[in-house]
C-alpha cells in the first residue's frame, strides 16, 4: 500500500509540474492557444497575405469545430503590416505583450520578420513558416525557427541555371527592392551566373510604390541582359513584364521566385504575363486540380469561402496542417520546448503542396526542392525541378 501510495503521490508531482510548465507559458490556457501573425492584408503583398490567411483559418475553423487540439480551440490573431516596418512592429508588440501569443505562423516579409527576431527570440516564441524565404529566416538562435521552403537564393540560383542552360542565356540582371529580400534574390542571381560561367551584368533598385519601369528596362537592354530576376512586389513584376513587351524586348527572360509564384501572375488578362519564369519550393494548385489532395482542398476552401483557391490559400492551408500536427504531437502538456520538438520531429509528404517536408535537431528547413515553371496561356507549367 505505501509503494502505491508513493507511486501516486510521484504521479501526481509530474502531472501538477506539467500542468505548472504549460500554465505558464504564454498563449496557452486550459482551453485555448494564441497563434499569432504580422501578416500583409493590404500592401504591395496583400495578394500573398490574404489568401494565405485565409486558407490557414480554414484549418483552424475545421479543427475547432471538431474539438480543438487536446481539447483546447485555437485563435489565429492576425495583424496587417501593410508592408511597412513601423505597422510591423506595432503588430509584433501587440500580439507578444497584449495577446500573449504562443507562436508565430504565416508572418509576411523578410524585414519585418528579421525585425520581430529581436521581440520574440528572448521569449522563446517559435516562428513557424514564415512568408519569407529568405535565409536570415533560419538566423541564430535558430532553435525557435521553421521555414517551410527552399530559400530565395537557392531559388534564384537554380532559376539563372535552368535558363542560361535552355536558352543559351550569357549576362544576368536583377532588378529589386533594396531591402533584405531584395539583396538575397541579388546574391542569389550572381551566384547562378558564377554557376553556369555567364555574366552578373547590371542591377537597378526599385521602391515599393514605383510603377514606371521604361527606364529601368532601358538601361538593362543596354547592358545586353537576357535574363532578368525579379524582387519585386507582384504589381510590380506583371508590370515590368508587360512593359517588356511592349517595349519590343523578346529575348529577355524574366525569373521571379515564390513572391511571384501566383495564380493572379499568370492569369492576368490578354496573356501579358506569358513567358515569364518563377523558381518556388512546391507545385501549381491548379495544374494538379484534378489530383486528390488538391481536389479534396478546393471543394473545402470553396465551402468554407465562397471563392476559388489560389496558390497562397494552399500555402497558408497546408502551413496550418504542419501547426496542427506539431501541436497534436507535442501533446496536451503544450510547452514551447514540447512544441519544438514536435516539430523537430515531423517527416511527411504534403501531397497538397507536392513537396517532402521534413525536420530535424539540426535541420529546420522543411523542403529542399526547388522547382522551376513558366506562364503558358494563363497558367503556370512545370518545366524543371532540382
Amino acid at each position: 500500500m505505501k509503494q502505491l501510495i508513493k507511486g501516486f503521490a510521484a504521479a501526481t508531482a509530474l502531472t501538477a509540474c506539467a500542468t505548472i510548465g504549460w500554465a505558464q507559458t504564454q498563449g496557452v490556457s486550459d482551453d485555448e492557444i494564441v497563434i499569432g501573425s504580422v501578416n500583409d492584408l493590404s500592401g504591395i503583398f496583400a495578394a500573398v497575405g490574404v489568401p494565405a490567411t485565409k486558407g490557414a483559418n480554414v484549418v483552424f475553423d475545421r479543427v475547432n469545430a471538431e474539438g480543438g487540439v487536446h481539447g483546447r480551440q485555437i485563435r489565429f490573431v492576425v495583424e496587417d503590416n501593410g508592408y511597412q516596418m513601423p505597422r510591423a512592429m506595432q503588430g509584433y508588440n501587440k500580439l507578444l505583450n497584449r495577446d500573449k501569443v504562443f507562436a508565430m505562423l504565416q508572418s509576411l516579409g523578410t524585414p519585418m520578420n528579421v525585425a520581430g527576431f529581436k521581440l520574440l527570440d528572448p521569449k522563446g516564441i517559435p516562428n513557424v513558416a514564415p512568408l519569407t524565404a529568405a535565409r536570415q529566416m533560419l538566423q541564430e538562435p535558430m532553435k525557435n525557427k521553421f521555414t517551410s521552403f527552399s530559400t530565395y537564393y537557392d531559388q534564384a540560383r537554380i532559376g539563372v541555371k535552368y535558363l542560361n542552360g535552355e536558352f543559351g542565356s550569357q549576362t544576368v540582371c536583377t532588378m529589386y527592392l533594396p531591402t533584405d529580400f531584395g539583396e538575397e534574390i541579388l546574391e542569389g542571381s550572381k551566384a547562378g551566373a558564377e554557376e553556369a560561367g555567364i555574366t552578373f551584368g547590371a542591377e537597378t533598385t526599385h521602391k515599393p510604390d514605383e510603377t514606371d519601369f521604361v527606364g529601368s528596362l532601358s538601361k538593362l537592354k543596354e547592358e545586353g541582359c537576357d535574363i532578368v530576376t525579379m524582387a519585386l512586389g507582384v504589381r510590380q513584376a506583371i508590370t515590368v513584364v508587360g512593359t517588356a513587351k511592349k517595349m519590343g524586348l523578346t529575348d529577355m527572360k524574366f525569373l521571379g521566385t515564390s513572391a511571384s509564384f501566383l495564380t493572379v501572375v499568370a492569369q492576368v488578362p490578354g496573356g501579358v504575363t506569358d513567358g515569364f519564369y518563377a523558381a518556388a519550393s512546391w507545385l501549381d494548385l491548379w495544374a494538379r486540380a484534378e489530383e486528390p489532395a488538391p481536389a479534396a482542398f478546393i471543394a473545402e476552401y470553396k465551402e468554407a469561402t465562397g471563392e476559388d483557391p489560389v496558390g497562397f490559400s494552399m500555402l497558408g492551408y497546408s502551413a496550418a496542417e504542419m501547426m496542427v500536427k506539431a501541436l497534436e504531437a507535442a501533446g496536451p502538456d503544450l510547452t514551447h520546448e514540447s512544441f519544438i520538438a514536435a516539430m523537430e520531429s515531423l517527416d511527411y509528404m504534403d501531397e497538397l503542396v507536392g513537396n517532402q517536408i521534413t525536420y530535424g535537431p539540426d535541420d529546420h528547413q522543411g523542403a529542399d526542392t526547388v522547382f522551376v515553371s513558366v506562364v503558358e496561356n494563363g497558367a503556370w507549367k512545370l518545366v524543371y525541378e532540382e
